[in-house]
């Protein structure tokens, strides 16, 4: 399957996205350029998305699952209040400290944790409510994180889930059999099916589905 979004039309709805600051500019690059896996970087578009969606929320407290460069949680930051916090969760030392090192020359450098270690065991020790979470670790234990998050998300709280859409691969007739899309599709069909939330799945880059609680 081609890309979800042509790149023309993903040129053109940047172009029409408020420019980011150019010290997030240099952040991507930088991820591009010396980090592995440099798709997994959120972008701005998506960064903006992630920011609307906190300052629709009025959220004060954010948990992020998969830190990476420290691009998405910084695109958060942007829209928290003063006393706003995020927690973001990261399990690769050397993406922890490439985000740490970024987040404390930004300007939200008290606003962001970065918690090394694996995803459920951090969650443990955090209490919510959660106003957003973003779900964007490893594929496989995204319903693993959804079920430990949602007693925590506030009762007009937001959890985001990226990539839901795989490439396509999701889709039947595309399935390429892989452990991630399979985890994805049961996923997809699980959400959808919940009846404690209602769920939108939007075909934004790689897909992003929005869970609310019913």
């Amino acid at each position: 399957m081609p890309g979800l979004v042509p790149d023309d039309i993903e040129r053109y709805a940047l172009e029409h996205t408020t420019p980011v600051d150019g010290w997030m500019d240099a952040l991507a690059e930088e991820t591009r350029a010396t980090l592995p896996s440099p798709g997994m970087l959120s972008g701005a578009v998506e960064g903006r998305l992630l920011e609307m969606l906190v300052f629709a929320t009025g959220a004060r407290q954010v948990l992020e699952f998969g830190t990476y460069s420290g691009y998405s949680a910084l695109s958060m930051a942007r829209a928290l209040p003063p006393d706003g916090r995020i927690f973001t969760l990261e399990v690769d030392p050397k993406h922890a400290e490439f985000a740490q090192r970024h987040i404390e020359v930004s300007p939200y450098a008290g606003q962001i944790e970065v918690l090394l270690g694996p995803a459920l065991k951090s969650v443990e020790r955090l209490d919510g409510p959660f106003d957003l979470v973003f779900i964007d670790a490893d594929k496989e234990n995204y319903v693993h994180y959804f079920h430990a998050t949602l007693p925590l998300l506030a009762e007009r709280g937001l959890i985001v889930f990226d990539n839901t859409l795989w490439g396509g691969r999701v889709v039947p007739g595309y399935d390429d059999g892989s452990p991630q899309t399979k985890a994805f599709r049961e996923l997809n069909d699980a959400l959808v099916a919940d009846s404690r939330g209602v769920v939108v799945m939007l075909p934004i880059r790689d897909g992003v589905t929005l869970f609310r609680k019913a």
